[in-house]
């Protein structure tokens, strides 16, 4: 049996949640721009096929981060909404640090989008630190 190294295990973990967190801060901003969210909806933003959309969504039901109701929007339990305002933070801090870097808009939201998931608690709070110099 290999020992697998602690960054890879962290990074597989990291995989695993990406899908969600981006799901559940999708379905956060849908409820605060248009006060629903709906499979319909989530898949033209993500570029998926509402079967595809629906299928994620159903796993997040299982995880309890989401509920709904047959025919009716998509609602954060307070397990989901905690996740998608931790990850919009993330989201944000690793945004904000690539700006002050000098990086392009378009490409510093790019990048930010999948750095979010992997960044850990002690980089970003060096990004922090970082943001807020001057």
């Amino acid at each position: 049996m290999t020992v697998k190294p602690l960054q890879f295990i962290k990074l597989r973990h990291a995989h695993t949640q990406e899908t969600a967190e981006d799901y559940v801060e999708m379905i956060l901003d849908l409820l605060e721009e248009e006060g629903e969210a709906r499979v319909t909806e989530i898949a033209k933003r993500f570029g998926v096929s509402a079967v595809t959309a629906h299928k994620i969504i159903l796993r997040l039901q299982k995880e309890s981060l989401i509920d709904s109701k047959p025919y009716r929007a998509l609602f954060l339990t307070p397990k989901g909404k905690k996740m998608a305002t931790q990850s919009k933070k993330r989201h944000n801090i690793v945004y904000q640090f690539l700006k002050k870097l000098g990086i392009p808009d378009k490409t510093a939201k790019i990048d930010a989008e999948g750095i979010e998931h992997h960044v850990s608690p002690q980089t970003l709070k060096a990004f922090l630190k970082f943001i807020k110099r001057d």
